[in-house]
């Protein structure tokens, strides 16, 4: 097995993971924006990750895993952003700047809880990339100090 193509692996998902965790950090910073360049209020933004898994089947994969050592492992990578398509909340604020005829207010559809845990999913997640990278570091080290 390729102890350089797991690192690499986790470090498509630490890339990926960081990438998740910035976007939840947007949503929440915006969760009161009711003005955007585009002149609606602020869209909630979703994370779509794609697998960067090699086009073989497992027993191929394992075969060449346990065989000639050269086969390729796969990882993840953030396909795009999308912005949530639902409608906005509306609240009653007459006075507000962006109130519309009716006095009602358009806001983001972001759940400040949802946010909060998708977060801590992000945040876990990073984690634990980072002890396997640490983890794979460990083994390489102790290769080398048998080797001398």
């Amino acid at each position: 097995m390729n102890l350089f193509g797991v690192m690499e692996v986790s470090g498509s998902a630490l890339e990926a993971e960081r990438i998740r965790a910035e976007v939840v950090a947007a949503n929440m910073a915006n969760a009161e924006t009711t003005r955007t360049a585009d002149g609606g209020p602020y869209r909630r933004q979703h994370v779509v990750f794609t697998s960067e898994a090699p086009q073989q089947s497992f027993a191929s994969q394992f075969i060449g895993q346990a065989g000639s050592g050269d086969a390729q492992l796969g990882g993840v990578r953030v396909s795009a952003v999308v912005a949530d398509q639902g409608p906005p909340l509306r609240r009653y604020d007459p006075g507000a700047p962006d109130a519309d005829k009716d006095g009602y207010v358009s806001y983001p559809d972001i759940n400040p809880l949802t946010e909060m845990v998708d977060l801590m999913g992000a945040t876990r997640a990073y984690g634990l990339n980072s002890s396997a990278v640490q983890a794979e570091k460990g083994m390489i080290s102790a290769s080398l100090d048998i080797l001398k």
